[in-house]
């Protein structure tokens, strides 16, 4: 499709100015094809979708409708990032859905990977239909694709969580970034005056936590996972390593060690740290870190995360062993 080939001619963003001079472009652009229609997008808090909701927030202001699913599957705090960002500071028209009860009871039980990632797919798509229904006068959906989705892809945002377009639902698609890489995303994503943490955001599969909680989900084990993220995350910002590791968080297994907690037999689960560095997520090296940093983010989460008594690093780097654990 040649209106999804960059041109050859086109320059790459590298400086503030050039990111600038291409939100005004794409300001134009959008309300030449928008008119005064509305606009859907489904806003996960990642760094592309984030950054279209952004640019077309200052293009149409509240004709962006923007959808923010929780399935209970998001890092700590991720949620409440989102509603801060876009309700409070730039008064975006955001519906929140909560829908982590719904969510959770579908994937009771649920240990096949693959299976899991169908159901979450799944019913985001549900969810995401329901409340589009809901809305009058949308004749366009948002779409955070970015060009190596198109490259890669053949157009599809195959990691993009809502997957496609519900069935029964006809818009002409939005999107504004699909010529651009990721760290143009980025740097426009600065220049629009997003915060870092969601500008500079890691790579999230789209089944979120429910890939690092491995086997059958349980509340309380998911539960762990996001306390033991959150630190590590935390651990990593405060010893400077965030910028340095291409992507880090925790895994926890559906298994159990014992342990002595308080002069008492526990039978407790391991977390996992997994971090790594890469160019291109085809091949993957693992970075060896501080130890005092280590060693802290252990007592951290042997001493603030409940039902965890073993803390183990992984050092497997890809090949063979994949990135994420499911």
């Amino acid at each position: 499709m040649e209106n999804n080939k960059r041109p050859e001619s086109m320059q790459r963003i590298t400086t503030p100015e050039l990111a600038n001079a291409f939100i005004d472009e794409q300001i134009a652009a959008v309300r030449a094809q928008v008119g005064s229609s509305k606009v859907l997008l489904a806003l996960s808090g990642g760094v592309d979708s984030s950054v279209v909701a952004a640019l077309l927030i200052k293009a149409i202001g509240r004709q962006l409708v923007c959808v923010h699913v929780n399935h209970g599957l998001m890092r700590k705090g991720e949620s409440e990032q989102v509603i801060e960002v876009f309700r409070n500071q730039l008064d975006a028209n955001l519906i929140y859905i909560d829908a982590t009860d719904r969510f959770l009871d579908k994937l009771e039980n649920v240990s096949d990977p693959e299976k899991k990632r169908h159901i979450i797919g799944e019913e985001f798509i549900h969810v995401f239909d329901e409340e589009a229904r809901k809305q009058e006068g949308i004749d366009f959906l948002a779409q955070g694709t970015i060009y190596p989705d198109i490259i890669e892809s053949k157009g599809v945002k195959a990691h993009h969580n809502v997957g496609g377009l519900p069935e029964g639902l006809s818009f002409q698609l939005v999107e504004p970034i699909k010529l651009l890489y990721k760290d143009e995303v980025r740097m426009v994503g600065v220049a629009l005056g997003l915060p870092a943490a969601m500008v500079y955001r890691q790579p999230f599969p789209g089944p979120g936590l429910g890939v690092r909680c491995l086997g059958a989900i349980t509340r309380d084990r998911l539960h762990a996972l996001r306390e033991a993220d959150a630190i590590v995350r935390e651990e990593f910002d405060k010893n400077g390593l965030t910028e340095k590791v291409w992507q880090f968080f925790a895994v926890v297994p559906d298994m159990r060690s014992t342990g002595v907690r308080d002069g008492k037999r526990a039978f407790d689960w391991p977390v996992i740290l997994r971090a790594v560095n890469t160019v291109d997520a085809m091949t993957a090296t693992v970075p060896e870190l501080p130890w005092n940093v280590l060693e802290t983010i252990t007592q951290r989460i042997l001493a603030e995360v409940p039902g965890v008594c073993r803390v183990l690093y992984d050092l497997s780097p890809k090949p063979i062993a994949t990135i994420e654990w499911e």
